[in-house]
């Protein structure tokens, strides 16, 4: 018998006044990516290759990049070690970047969350690094991460 398992997803917009070029930088370059999300990153960007950030002290999300197509489209697994609830690669994130105006119209998707609860907590999450990715591709420089000195878990 097959059992059907709902899961929730976090879909967000925002319009970034920077090219897709730059934005795809900021996801896909470990160096500029720590700068809005993370202490540490490693990324192996091909189909396959792996995705593991340091996020917070004691808190490290890892994953596989599924698709890329830059500058358009960025899939990749997600979840976390040590974490039986969303466990690495038991999730997707996908990031799509469409030319608009001046600027990036920025689609984000977080898919597979297993409960209620792990949306909520992810959601606070990402809408604080979204926040963040949206100020520096903007060329406002947020400072470092309170949520590194002062993790919110």
């Amino acid at each position: 018998m097959d059992v059907a398992t709902e899961t929730h997803t976090i879909e967000r917009e925002i319009h970034i006044a920077a090219t897709p070029e730059t934005v795809w930088e900021l996801l896909v370059d470990p160096q500029q990516a720590v700068r809005w999300m993370g202490m540490n990153a490693t990324f192996d960007v091909r189909r396959g290759g792996a995705y593991s950030v340091d996020v917070i002290p004691g808190h490290t999300s890892r994953g596989e990049f599924v698709e890329i197509d830059p500058p358009r489209r960025l899939v990749y697994t997600w979840g976390w070690e040590k974490n039986e609830n969303v466990p690495p690669g038991s999730t997707t994130i996908e990031f799509e970047l469409i030319p608009k105006g001046d600027g990036t119209l920025l689609r984000f998707a977080h898919r597979g969350l297993p409960t209620p609860e792990s949306a909520a907590s992810h959601t606070h999450g990402w809408e604080h690094y979204l926040d963040r990715l949206e100020r520096i591709a903007n060329g406002n420089d947020p400072g470092p991460d309170p949520w590194v000195a002062n993790p919110p878990m």
